[in-house]
């Protein structure tokens, strides 16, 4: 059997899809978590890893589509989803451009300097995720599809971007359940903080107070923080980053210093008033650039500065 052939087989082997024609298909367990669609728009895609400060990307232009799917019951590695999905875009004609994992890619900080949908309806666990970017000429202009696959110790999650300077190109029109996976939305956010971290890989810590114009924790007891200190003593082979976040408001550099000194705050509390292990956590800033609301709104922008925990550990 030909490489070729041994990949299409294991592609049908883990995805028992719809039998649907030119769509790029995904288990039938998928749900799709976010859509967002633009008649006309332009998305920087990643082409190279984050090397040096920045990413090397080309600007795609037309209408573009952005997806998030979370997979079910997903027994798979992120690369074996990815693998399966390739396949299926080089037997539509893509030609790939870019595609790197984890580490290749550049880690913490190519996550956090390429767009992705927001928590929960993209997860991306910082120890375990996939990429690619592809292109297929078309009739003048070419069309151009990224993909971003992790997981979480129950699901797969699948982020797909696509830009087509016509609008309508099928061959990457997921053809899998369209029903918004609301209850496992509502579900995982009302739950414990362990168990939010072990469905969904990330939760945001609603209950911190900063001191005002500080990045100083407040002085009272938080109860995520205990639920943080409780789950990491319960699984010592486990470890968390501390993220924070702001609103948009100010410089992005004086942002993301401000966001990593909050998360700072957070993490040294847990090792000073709960005794939490301090290789068990680590903490990172990422400023303005993962929201997960509108900065044009005093609501919003409240909700953007938080605190989040993220589970690094992939096994």
């Amino acid at each position: 059997m030909t490489r070729t052939g041994f990949i299409s087989l294991l592609a049908a082997l883990i995805l028992p899809v719809c039998a649907l024609a030119q769509g790029l298909a995904l288990p039938p367990t998928s749900v799709k978590t976010a859509e967002h669609q633009a008649e006309y728009g332009d998305y920087d895609m990643p082409i190279g890893p984050w090397l040096e400060g920045r990413i090397d990307s080309i600007t795609a232009q037309g209408a573009v589509t952005r997806q998030a799917w979370r997979v079910g019951s997903f027994g798979q590695t992120s690369l074996h989803l990815i693998t399966a999905l390739k396949t299926q875009l080089i037997e539509d004609g893509y030609r790939l451009l870019y595609e790197c994992q984890t580490e290749a890619c550049g880690g913490f900080d190519f996550r956090f300097a390429t767009q992705v949908m927001p928590e929960p309806a993209m997860h991306v666990d910082l120890g375990d995720f996939q990429y690619l970017s592809a292109q297929k000429p078309g009739d003048g202009e070419a069309h151009y599809v990224s993909l971003l696959v992790s997981r979480s110790p129950g699901a797969g999650y699948v982020q797909i971007i696509r830009v087509d300077p016509t609008g309508d190109d099928p061959s990457v029109a997921t053809v899998t359940s369209t029903k918004a996976d609301t209850n496992v939305t509502a579900a995982v956010a009302g739950s414990p903080v362990g168990d939010q971290l072990d469905l969904s890989g990330h939760a945001v810590l609603s209950d911190l107070v900063f001191e005002t114009g500080s990045s100083n924790l407040g002085s009272g007891s938080f109860v995520s923080l205990a639920q943080i200190a409780d789950y990491l003593a319960a699984h010592p082979d486990r470890a968390v980053a501390l993220v924070g976040h702001t609103d948009a408001e100010g410089a992005l550099a004086a942002n993301i210093a401000l966001s990593k000194r909050r998360a700072t705050s957070v993490m040294q509390r847990l090792i000073d008033a709960h005794g939490t292990a301090a290789g068990q956590l680590a903490a990172e800033g990422v400023g303005y650039l993962a929201p997960i609301a509108s900065n044009l709104t005093d609501t919003g922008r409240q909700k953007n500065r938080r605190v989040e925990v993220v589970l690094t550990t992939t096994r």
